[in-house]
């Protein structure tokens, strides 16, 4: 077999690397990587540090990372004793200039644009990929910010960090571009303009002689309406129901060197898998938890007893349910009493894989982890954990999440206007529904566990960093730098690995059509 070179790629606002994962997760029989992540640009150096650790793994192929790599997510070594470690002395180097950590549109473009140059080394056929911070485009964003303050709204430099983006088209010219945002950008205005339209229009003539055709990857043609361009990860096995705006964009010279383009339509979108993924399937195997108390001593017998006592909630709810739930909420005390473990960084143990599909199941597993990693829980206050037994158990039963109207009086958080029907997420305590994928993992989930509570009351907790990243499809040998607020924070920016896997795919088979 002739060896190819892989295609380079370069990853702006890379996050923690779910795009250039999926990019560098496709190897040919050989075990050699077909694309290859040359430059990842990240402002934050908690993020950064995860990229480049990433980009070690990658320096081998997949199954040769060295033993050192395992020590260190295992945490028997520092990170320093790793990087420097005699056994990878060029991997380390190469590692540490791949990932970047620089603000784009604060570090000067010349830094930017040498660090390009050098990693392209002088490539006509390449990749950027990337998605601008989202904020300012998202539904969230947008009701924090818009409300009596559009001035303030108005003004937020994140609705244009896209030039940046665009700013690396018009100076290189990739070949190829992917482009993922949130779908509240599709809705979004700036001076009375759908944001939307400006950015398509910049995209496909970015200036400097270029042009590109901007696509979809899930509706053929070229007439599209801004929603075609939304994917829906639960369609394409991702356990999560996470939909975002995707933007293909190809060179217009050589979308005129692909007669596949126009003789094949429809080759080049994402294939649907054959069902959805539900959130128990892609958890399977992970141990189960025991959650935490704050804000008072923690053991696991205090932790009980303040379980036994969620049933005193539902008194004075005058409602049908109340006998059958108090029932279900003593159920899930006693089951409680088989977990005594909250996690940790490195749980050694097996960890299996049969009860989900296979294509997941194929990669999410390493072997040679030997264990789970950052499967800690987080500490709840007594009260809340009282109201993730109720939420849990009513969800088990009723098959959706209570929202807080439906919630037993003595369980109703005491803000002031919770009774307003106008004040958004009323749902602010949602379980995770067994039956389903998940809902969308955002990065808010790094300040509270409230939106993201784990279907089994026994355990009464929130989601862990890994099943998060099990929910984002992020391997489990993915190590993520910092304290676990900031692991959370990374896992929610991310894209899904495997849906950026099955991207580039696409991007893959498109430039190979392109050279015929």
């Amino acid at each position: 077999m002739t060896r190819q070179n892989p295609i380079p790629v370069i990853d702006l606002f890379a996050g923690p690397g779910g795009l250039g994962e999926g990019f560098t997760s496709i190897a040919d029989g050989r075990g050699d990587r077909r694309f290859a992540v040359k430059v990842s640009i990240e402002k934050e150096e908690i993020a950064q540090r995860t990229l480049a650790l990433r980009a070690l793994f990658r320096a081998y192929r997949k199954g040769a990372a060295p033993d050192c790599y395992y020590d260190y997510l295992r945490g028997d070594i520092s990170r320093q004793e790793l990087f420097s470690h005699p056994s990878i002395t060029e991997e380390a180097r190469a590692a540490a200039a791949e990932a970047r950590c620089a603000e784009l549109g604060k570090t000067p473009p010349e830094t930017v644009d040498k660090w390009i140059e050098d990693g392209l080394e002088g490539a006509s056929e390449w990749v950027l990929i990337g998605g601008p911070p989202c904020q300012a485009y998202s539904v969230a964003g947008r009701a924090r910010l818009r409300p009596g303050n559009l001035v303030k709204f108005e003004a937020d430099k994140r609705h244009f960090l896209y030039i940046e983006y665009l700013r690396i088209i018009k100076e290189f010219g990739p070949s190829v571009f992917v482009m993922e945002n949130v779908k509240g950008m599709l809705t979004s205005r700036h001076g009375g303009q759908l944001i939307f339209d400006r950015i398509l229009s910049d995209l496909t003539n970015p200036g400097n002689g270029h042009r590109y055709r901007i696509r979809s990857l899930v509706v053929d043609g070229e007439e599209l309406t801004p929603q075609d361009y939304v994917i829906e990860a639960e369609k394409f096995g991702v356990p999560q129901s996470r939909h975002r705006v995707i933007l293909f964009g190809i060179r217009e010279d050589v979308a005129q060197a692909t007669p596949a383009l126009t003789r094949q339509p429809g080759r080049f979108l994402l294939s649907p898998s054959p069902r959805k993924v539900l959130i128990e399937e892609a958890l399977s195997g992970l141990p189960p938890l025991r959650s935490r108390l704050s804000r008072e001593p923690d053991s696991h017998e205090s932790w009980l007893s303040v379980l036994r006592r969620a049933p005193s909630g539902l008194k004075d709810w005058r409602r049908p349910l109340r006998a059958a739930l108090e029932l279900d909420m003593e159920l899930a005390w006693r089951k409680a009493g088989a977990f005594g473990s909250y996690g940790g960084r490195f749980e050694k143990q097996h960890v299996g894989f049969d009860s989900m599909p296979a294509e997941l199941g194929a990669w999410l597993d390493d072997p040679k982890v030997g264990g789970v990693l950052q499967h800690e829980t987080r500490s709840h206050m007594r009260s809340d954990l009282h109201r993730y037994m109720f939420a849990a158990c009513f969800a088990a039963s009723q098959h959706y999440s209570p929202k807080l109207p439906l919630f037993p009086p003595r369980l109703v958080p005491a803000h002031e206007n919770i009774d307003d029907a106008a004040v958004p997420f009323l749902d602010r305590f949602r379980v995770q529904l067994k039956g389903e994928p998940s809902t969308t993992v955002v990065s808010h989930i790094s300040k509270d566990g409230h939106y993201y509570i784990h279907f089994d009351p026994a355990q009464c907790r929130s989601l862990t960093v890994r099943e998060a990243a099990r929910l984002q499809t992020f391997p489990d040998n993915y190590f993520f730098e910092g304290n676990r607020t900031q692991q959370y924070w990374q896992v929610g920016n991310a894209v899904p690995p495997l849906l950026a896997r099955k991207v580039a795919e696409v991007v893959l088979d498109f430039i190979q059509a392109s050279r015929r």
